[in-house]
């Protein structure tokens, strides 16, 4: 038997233009001989356009590409829209005003077939027998697929890049070509386009995620190589699959629960309104007469260095700070310093922050973790209904961790208990979630993860969003809004 024929390739820095519509900005990538690879990620991040890279389409702006084989098979819908397109132009290009038949199936396949005998046993294994002298234009798009599909495996390349090669194929021809992937990948090195993880067959090896760069009019949107991950490093494939849950799978925030109703808020007034606060440590001014309004379904980012005055503005919302009596501070219909209590405010307060998951050491399961978010406790003391589980439940569902329900919230990674912290405080739907420097100890991973969670909950029309960070351009999508502090001492 055939061992794989494939060098090493090696993509360092690679920045590709694609006719300035899209352009992929500094991939770094090694690919070897015994890999075989899936290519997902976010809609729009550029995985159709890196397999192609390897089949020599782009522009090469910058950086260095290197081991690409003489030989390779593509299968891609836009490969077969542009071969369609071709034969379309046979007719513009026809003087003699003859119509053009087209290229009929058989000469589409074997022209440079390399492999005769195995393109004759898909023909049949893929029902398109009756179909070889018909033209290639006037097949539908289920059967240009199939002609793709055997040009390529009987080209006999040297690298085989197949992009969502189970879309559009019938169930009986789907799991025919799965058999055959699976029979020739000792021999043919494989980069298949996936967005679905639970059609990816068993012998990829690694995994490529994108993700969206994002966009500029004048280059057009850029997609970058965020994550190369060995499949079999489980814990890391586990929290990519998270991750592609969160950025992809069309799921919403989980409704309220009707018996936890919050008081209505007259939409009309801000959520927040401070007027020339300041605060002030003896001669030290920490924040010096700052106004800041937060509008309902206004999105804010809050940054600045240290000593900036970050977590004090907070505390003057969350009404923490002891100077919050001697500001001019609304917040949720109350005028600070009128009598209303401080629960009369943290009611409509969600707050995630890295203090509160060091308190957070009880030992509960995940399930009661976001369940004793309604009730603003650090563990559970109250019965919870079944609705409140079911919402719960709902929640894991987003979150990617259905099956960990019962697991121990102290056995978890540091990024799960993020996720789940931040579930807990959204559960009762507050009009103001606070995150205070969600990312603060996680690795890459784990911060994509919370950043994809935020983003669901941008999406959602309820919940006001106040992202506290270090770096302005470190930015979600939906948070359009940036107050910068600076430091005044």
């Amino acid at each position: 038997m055939d061992t794989i024929r494939l060098d090493t390739i090696q993509l360092k820095k690679v920045t590709v233009n694609f006719d300035d519509r899209f352009k992929l900005s500094e991939i770094n990538w090694t690919i070897e001989a015994n890999q075989h690879w899936v290519i997902t990620g976010t809609n729009g991040s550029g995985k159709s356009a890196l397999a192609a890279v390897l089949a020599g389409v782009g522009e090469i702006e910058g950086g260095e590409l290197s081991g690409l084989p003489s030989k390779v098979g593509l299968v891609s819908f836009e490969a077969q829209a542009e071969l369609i397109a071709k034969e379309l132009k046979k007719d513009d290009a026809d003087i003699m005003d003859v119509i053009s038949l087209g290229t009929p199936v058989h000469e589409m396949i074997f022209d440079d077939c390399q492999d005769p005998k195995l393109a004759q046993e898909l023909i049949e294994k893929f029902g398109l027998t009756s179909l070889l002298d018909r033209a290639f234009r006037k097949l539908s798009t289920g059967e240009t697929r199939k002609v793709m599909l055997i040009r390529a495996l009987s080209s006999k390349p040297n690298l085989l890049i197949l992009d969502e090669p189970f879309d559009g194929l019938d169930a009986g021809t789907l799991t025919m070509l799965q058999e055959h992937l699976i029979s020739i990948a000792d021999t043919v090195p494989m980069i298949m386009v996936l967005n679905r993880f639970d059609e990816m067959p068993e012998f990829i090896t690694h995994v490529a995620y994108l993700d969206k760069d994002g966009s500029d009019k004048k280059q057009g949107d850029k997609g970058r190589l965020t994550l190369t991950i060995d499949k079999n490093d489980e814990q890391a494939f586990g929290e990519l699959y998270q991750l592609l849950h969160l950025k992809t799978t069309d799921l919403h925030v989980p409704d309220a629960d009707p018996a936890n109703k919050l008081p209505e808020l007259d939409s009309s007034q801000p959520l927040v309104k401070l007027k020339q606060a300041t605060i002030k440590y003896g001669d030290t001014t920490i924040v010096d007469k700052l106004d800041w309004t937060i509008e309902p379904g206004q999105h804010w980012q809050l940054s600045g260095p240290n000593g900036s005055g970050k977590t004090c503005v907070l505390s003057l919302i969350t009404g923490d700070h002891p100077q919050c009596y001697t500001n001019d501070i609304f917040v949720f219909g109350f005028q600070r310093g009128n009598g209303e209590s401080i629960w009369q405010i943290k009611q409509f307060i969600g707050y995630v922050s890295t203090a509160l998951q060091w308190e957070y050491r009880v030992s509960t399961s995940c399930r009661n973790v976001i369940i004793s978010g309604f009730f603003d406790s650090i563990g559970m003391y109250t019965k919870s209904t079944d609705n409140q589980k079911k919402i719960a439940d709902q929640w894991l569902e987003l979150l990617g961790m259905k099956d960990r329900a019962d697991q121990p919230f102290n056995k978890l990674s540091y990024g799960d208990q993020r996720l789940l912290l931040i579930a807990r405080a959204m559960v009762k739907h507050p009009p103001l979630l606070i995150l205070d420097e969600p990312c603060l100890g996680l690795d890459d991973m784990n911060r994509q993860l919370v950043l994809a969670l935020i983003e669901k909950i941008c999406e959602g029309k309820e919940t006001t969003v106040l992202y506290v960070n270090h770096h302005a351009e470190d930015q979600i999508k939906g948070i359009e809004n940036h107050l910068g502090l600076v430091k005044n001492h």
